[in-house]
């Protein structure tokens, strides 16, 4: 039987929750250029990046193929090696009976790009890849980026925000604008980016 190819994600913590929650489904990432396509040799401008070139040039993979989540994490605990916990959600991903918890500020956090496979506890299953314009998104695909919507004020209609970003928008693309500026993207460029689609599969 062949085993099914997997390759690790970087994701923040406010992504990490997202995808926990169910509100992210999708993630964007830029494409790199030059763009040199494996199959032929040749360099590709991003409006000739088809299905084949997909198939063959995507960093990420292809529907059925499989990404394991890397996060903030640590161990914690008198034990060797201790307890795995995870920064987006800690405490409560220690187990109830643990005593004596650190504060979030005590723990000597590892970043994500440091995890090991063993250590993640995210799965997904990539369900679709296509490369398009960063800012042909739209708003139902801004909102499956994490986009939340907020809910204190709901008299006032939809508006729409990304954790740790304290602007509100009614326009949920607004929103995702703010998230991919907020890591260093810049959304005026409006590049190539590939989107990639994914269920989660596994939580462990």
């Amino acid at each position: 039987m062949t085993q099914v190819k997997e390759r690790p994600i970087l994701l923040s913590a406010p992504m990490v929750r997202a995808i926990l929650e169910g509100r992210k489904t999708v993630t964007r990432r830029p494409v790199k250029f030059p763009f040199i396509d494996r199959a032929v040799g040749c360099e590709l401008s991003g409006n000739e990046i088809g299905p084949d070139e997909i198939r063959n040039n995507c960093p990420y993979g292809v529907p059925g193929q499989r990404l394991w989540v890397r996060e903030t994490w640590a161990r914690v605990g008198n034990s060797d090696p201790g307890y795995l916990t995870f920064g987006a959600t800690y405490p409560a991903c220690l187990p109830p009976e643990l005593e004596n918890i650190p504060a979030a500020s005590e723990i000597r956090w590892k970043p994500s790009i440091h995890m090991f496979r063993r250590d993640s506890r995210i799965l997904l299953e990539i369900t679709a890849v296509r490369v398009e314009r960063l800012q042909d998104i739209t708003e139902d695909q801004a909102k499956a980026e994490g986009v939340r919507l907020y809910t204190d004020h709901a008299e006032l209609g939809d508006w729409w925000h990304v954790e740790g970003i304290n602007t509100y928008s009614a326009d949920p693309r607004k929103s995702f604008e703010l998230l991919w500026s907020s890591v260093g993207g810049d959304w005026v460029a409006n590049p190539w980016v590939w989107v990639v689609e994914f269920k989660k599969i596994g939580i462990f």
